[in-house]
Protein backbone atom coordinates (compact mmCIF):
# COMPACT_ATOMS: atom_id res chain seq x y z
CA UNK A 1 0.00 0.00 0.00
CA UNK A 2 1.37 3.39 -1.16
CA UNK A 3 0.30 6.21 1.11
CA UNK A 4 -2.14 8.37 -0.99
CA UNK A 5 -3.64 10.78 1.69
CA UNK A 6 -1.32 13.69 2.18
CA UNK A 7 -0.59 16.00 5.60
CA UNK A 8 -4.09 18.02 4.85
CA UNK A 9 -6.11 15.70 3.75
CA UNK A 10 -5.49 13.88 6.90
CA UNK A 11 -6.16 17.03 9.06
CA UNK A 12 -9.75 17.30 7.14
CA UNK A 13 -10.76 13.66 7.67
CA UNK A 14 -9.74 13.88 11.26
CA UNK A 15 -12.09 16.82 11.59
CA UNK A 16 -15.00 14.95 9.71
CA UNK A 17 -14.68 12.29 11.53
CA UNK A 18 -14.34 13.30 14.87
CA UNK A 19 -17.58 15.93 13.73
CA UNK A 20 -19.35 12.58 12.37
CA UNK A 21 -19.25 10.71 15.77
CA UNK A 22 -20.15 13.65 17.92
CA UNK A 23 -23.65 14.04 15.73
CA UNK A 24 -23.87 10.30 16.15
CA UNK A 25 -23.17 10.88 20.59
CA UNK A 26 -25.67 13.70 20.21
CA UNK A 27 -28.15 12.66 18.01
CA UNK A 28 -28.46 9.34 19.59
CA UNK A 29 -28.18 7.49 15.84
CA UNK A 30 -25.88 5.44 14.08
CA UNK A 31 -24.85 7.61 11.62
CA UNK A 32 -21.53 8.69 13.75
CA UNK A 33 -20.53 5.22 13.58
CA UNK A 34 -19.63 6.17 10.35
CA UNK A 35 -17.16 8.41 11.43
CA UNK A 36 -14.80 5.73 12.10
CA UNK A 37 -14.35 5.32 8.22
CA UNK A 38 -12.47 8.88 7.54
CA UNK A 39 -10.48 8.47 10.80
CA UNK A 40 -9.33 4.82 10.09
CA UNK A 41 -8.16 5.98 6.55
CA UNK A 42 -6.29 9.04 8.17
CA UNK A 43 -4.32 7.10 10.24
CA UNK A 44 -3.16 4.74 7.65
CA UNK A 45 -2.34 7.25 4.94
CA UNK A 46 -4.34 5.31 2.57
CA UNK A 47 -7.72 5.68 1.06
CA UNK A 48 -9.31 3.06 -1.29
CA UNK A 49 -11.39 5.25 -3.03
CA UNK A 50 -8.46 6.97 -4.34
CA UNK A 51 -6.95 3.95 -5.86
CA UNK A 52 -9.16 3.41 -8.82
CA UNK A 53 -9.45 6.77 -9.67
CA UNK A 54 -5.23 7.53 -9.67
CA UNK A 55 -5.55 10.02 -6.93
CA UNK A 56 -3.48 10.99 -4.44
CA UNK A 57 -3.21 14.46 -2.16
CA UNK A 58 0.31 13.63 -1.32
CA UNK A 59 2.84 16.01 -2.26
CA UNK A 60 4.91 14.66 -5.52
CA UNK A 61 8.52 13.22 -5.00
CA UNK A 62 11.26 14.28 -6.66
CA UNK A 63 14.38 12.98 -7.75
Amino acid sequence: MTRNVGSIDRVVRIVIGVALIAYGVVAKNWIGAIGIVPIATALIGWCPIYLPFGLSSCRAKTR
